[in-house]
């Protein structure tokens, strides 16, 4: 067998056995931020989804978002919010890519590209500004 035939043999075999969705140059998802490094929290009422925003550089821009699904909604005695969710999210988001992890059972590798190249759009929850400032 010619060195040729040898190492196309070895790509079809690397092929057939590495998983259709792992990706090459992807690095792996960061595990889920400590709280203190969240700079704000979203409720999207349309998908039951609890948003989470996080700063992992601690500059005050997003670069690590998390999505939790709501089981209950609820408001406090104050009128307040409060969301009754999973433990962990379905959705990711990092890096330029939308992760789903239909386990729900947190950031241990077995999570899913859902969408590549995909910026989340604070916009659609906060379109508006107010003296300057975001509402």
């Amino acid at each position: 067998m010619t060195n040729r035939r040898i190492a196309v043999s070895l790509l079809l075999v690397v092929l057939l056995v590495l998983p259709a969705t792992s990706a090459w140059s992807q690095d792996p998802l960061p595990l889920e931020p400590d709280l203190n490094s969240r700079l704000d929290e979203l409720y999207d009422h349309e998908s039951r989804l609890f948003i989470m925003l996080y700063s992992l550089h601690g500059d005050g821009k997003v670069d690590y978002i998390t999505g939790r699904s709501v089981q209950e909604y609820t408001r406090s005695n104050y009128g307040n919010p409060v969301y009754y969710t999973e433990q962990y999210p379905l959705f990711y988001w990092w890096d330029h890519t939308m992760f789903n992890d239909p386990d729900q059972d947190g950031v241990n590798g077995n999570e899913r590209v859902y969408q590549e190249n995909i910026e989340f759009d604070i916009a659609r929850y906060k379109p508006c500004l107010f003296n300057g400032q975001p509402c």
